[in-house]
């Protein structure tokens, strides 16, 4: 018998899985479950995008694209963020076309981290990051935002966190699982603080279309910023397009040409026809990304006020599509409580502890999901909490 424990690496046998996954896996073997968790729109990907994906398909020539990604879509990504951000990148060195934002983060992280190196993770955040820091040998150090500053990050909260082993910051704004997002007046303060030194800066910005009440700052814009930061976005939420598997990453030419290789050699190209598809995405789609938003904000109020009606105190998001509600009124952790949910009412939701230390006591409700199972999936957790007040009565 082949000892397999002694074949893995020890990297991968210590890094713990997805927080996100557990509950939707154990969810998806029961009956009547109705699962909030995860971040997949709900609407269909516009018409328009899938008819140009046919049209490739009609003309039977779906080939490699080239390594660094096919040139209109490297021109349309350069023209998008030069509209939004007034920020120009080259799409002949600048611009790397990856297979989902994730590759992209990846990408940021493998070209930047050596043994040792710190990297702060803005937190509560996405799962990925910090375990792609650890497979690199880096060391991922928690830096908590706090309900109190509306989860942004400050100076303050960076102020202690750095050393001189710090390469590298992840801020993920607008952010996955708080809604949190982060001003001109917000980010400010941080590239002042972060101008004087090398430390680079990993800007997460998939969920930047996905606003409300105020356009997205990215912290590019600022001066002196666009040299020290990897920007990251993508076509999954935006676009209704987590199936096509497609992202991007820009940052300045020198690590381009460093990280291309790491692309290259794993990947090779992202999906031609995804590709030929997010062009049009990108130069016709701004009316249907509008009409989304506009249904996740009616649902994103309809949340936060009913669980503020129930006594579970909820950050109202300015972004994304996600609600964090506080659950330490319960007495229950983040864990616990989710699992009780899913067990006696059948609603499946995310611990906030899956995204951090700091997400302890709340948990994480996707609202890309209809406002029929919203309201249904309300109805089952007003009866959950009465469960548990009368269970604090009878104790």
């Amino acid at each position: 018998m082949i000892d397999y424990d002694k074949i893995l690496s020890n990297k991968i046998k210590n890094i713990k899985p997805s927080g996100i996954r557990k509950f939707f896996d154990i969810a998806a073997t029961m009956e009547g479950v109705i699962s909030l968790g995860v971040g997949e729109p709900d609407f269909s990907t516009p018409w328009v995008i899938r008819k140009t994906a046919i049209q490739v398909l009609e003309r039977k020539n779906i080939v490699y694209g080239a390594n660094i990604g096919i040139e209109p879509l490297r021109q349309a990504i350069s023209r998008k963020i030069e509209k939004k951000h007034n920020v120009h990148y080259d799409y002949k060195s600048e611009i790397i076309v990856t297979v989902g934002g994730s590759e992209a983060i990846d990408l940021a992280i493998r070209g930047l981290i050596d043994p040792g190196d710190e990297v702060l993770v803005v937190e509560p955040c996405f799962v990925c990051y910090a375990p792609l820091v650890e497979l690199m040998g880096g060391i991922a150090v928690p830096v908590p935002t706090k309900i109190e500053n509306n989860f942004k990050l400050t100076v303050d909260d960076l102020k202690g966190k750095i050393t001189e082993r710090t390469k590298l910051i992840i801020m993920p704004f607008p952010n996955n699982p708080t809604g949190a997002i982060m001003t001109k007046e917000d980010l400010e303060p941080i590239a002042d603080f972060l101008r004087n030194t090398d430390i680079m800066i990993l800007s997460d910005e998939i969920y930047s279309e996905l606003t409300y009440g105020r356009k997205h700052f990215s912290i590019i814009e600022l001066d002196g910023m666009r040299e020290r930061t990897i920007y990251v976005n993508g076509f999954s939420k935006a676009y209704a397009m987590t199936g096509w598997r497609l992202g991007y990453v820009t940052a300045p030419a020198p690590i381009i040409s460093q990280i291309f290789k790491i692309h290259q050699y794993g990947i090779m190209c992202s999906p031609y026809i995804s590709q030929n598809a997010a062009i049009e995405a990108l130069n016709s789609c701004d009316g249907e990304v509008t009409k989304m938003v506009d249904e996740y904000n009616i649902r994103r109020r309809y949340l936060v006020s009913e669980f503020n009606r129930l006594g579970l105190s909820c950050f109202n998001p300015e972004g994304a599509f996600y609600v964090f509600p506080c659950i330490k009124s319960t007495g229950l952790t983040s864990e616990v409580f989710c699992e009780r949910l899913l067990y006696e009412e059948k609603v499946a939701v995310v611990p906030g502890s899956a995204f951090g230390e700091s997400g302890e006591g709340y948990v994480r409700i996707s609202y890309a999901y209809s406002l029929k199972h919203l309201m249904e999936a309300m109805e089952r957790i007003e009866h959950f909490l009465k469960k548990l007040e009368d269970e604090k009565y009878e104790s």
